[in-house]
């Protein structure tokens, strides 16, 4: 009698902290899945997913991969089917091709298809937004909604139906001989000083991880001349005539040049502008805490 009272009361000493735990968050969290799927060309994207409900799709930022949603992969999940990936060419995901048409985009769509997702929340930051604006100009059917973070429909570059002609390859040619020349090393410390300095306060937490990041880059896409990623111009142009009717969250670091309206509100119906104080182009990672509340209070503003 007195063994078995003090197996049980071991027992409970035991649930009691796992149990507090799972209230507060910080164990029991719902597990990670990850894996591969197919996009042209035989290319693979990889990606993780974790948690359950509507899904929300979390796009990266040039020369990053996946890793730098880390702080808020797990808190979305808490609420939604939070997925990220690496877009080809970075993480983990396959290589680029400097002669296979692509763009993000539609790799996004592949990836989506896979996972049998319907229509999506899509959350892009930089290079991620860039792909989130191509989304809602071209694909706006398949998003419940857009926050677009430090970047959105990069308007003034040429799209995939103007290819490169004799003149830009021979700009790039020059470009990439320069940086050849120069130090790939050089480079990616250039480009990392440069998204530290864009920051406020806090700027010097998100050093290590942008550093990890960075290191680890290939930096295959300097190095080579890419096909046109992004729809661009051509994404603008039907932005103007579709005027898509989804929420959308536009979001600026105070701390990341001006802060002008978004010249896409205007055919943005369902469109908000809203500048984070304190923090720059990196904003989710040197400001996760607020990245993260004022995500999640737009999302719930349209439930």
């Amino acid at each position: 009698m007195m063994m078995n009272l003090r197996h049980w009361l071991y027992v409970s000493l035991m649930l009691i902290p796992m149990a507090l735990l799972c209230v507060l968050g910080l164990s029991c969290a719902s597990p990670v899945h990850s894996g591969y799927v197919g996009v042209s060309g035989g290319g693979r994207l990889y990606y993780e997913e974790r948690g359950k409900g509507q899904p929300l799709l979390l796009l990266h930022g040039h020369s990053l991969d996946r890793r730098m949603w880390d702080e808020q992969f797990r808190v979305f999940a808490r609420h939604y089917r939070t997925i990220r990936l690496d877009f080809r060419g970075y993480g983990l995901s396959s290589d680029q091709s400097e002669t296979l048409p692509m763009t993000h985009a539609d790799d996004v769509l592949a990836l989506m298809d896979s996972l049998h997702i319907e229509r999506v929340h899509v959350v892009g930051l930089s290079m991620g937004a860039f792909t989130a604006g191509d989304l809602l100009a071209m694909y706006p059917h398949r998003l419940l909604s857009c926050v677009l973070a430090s970047g959105s429909i990069r308007r003034n570059s040429p799209g995939p139906s103007q290819p490169m002609d004799s003149a830009e390859c021979a700009r790039r040619d020059a470009e990439i001989a320069a940086l050849k020349e120069s130090g790939v090393q050089a480079m990616k410390q250039q480009w990392l000083e440069q998204l530290i300095a864009s920051g406020g306060s806090k700027r010097e937490r998100m050093r290590r991880p942008l550093s990890v990041m960075i290191d680890e880059w290939t930096a295959w896409q300097p190095l080579h001349k890419e096909v046109r990623l992004f729809y661009a111009r051509e994404a603008w142009q039907r932005l103007q005539q579709v005027r898509p009717d989804v929420p959308v969250l536009m979001l600026k670091g105070a701390c990341d040049g001006k802060g002008d309206r978004p010249r896409e509100l205007d055919y943005l119906p369902r469109g908000r502008h809203q500048v984070l104080p304190d923090c720059g182009h990196m904003m989710n990672m040197e400001q996760p805490r607020a990245f993260n509340r004022t995500v999640m209070l737009f999302l719930d503003s349209i439930k």
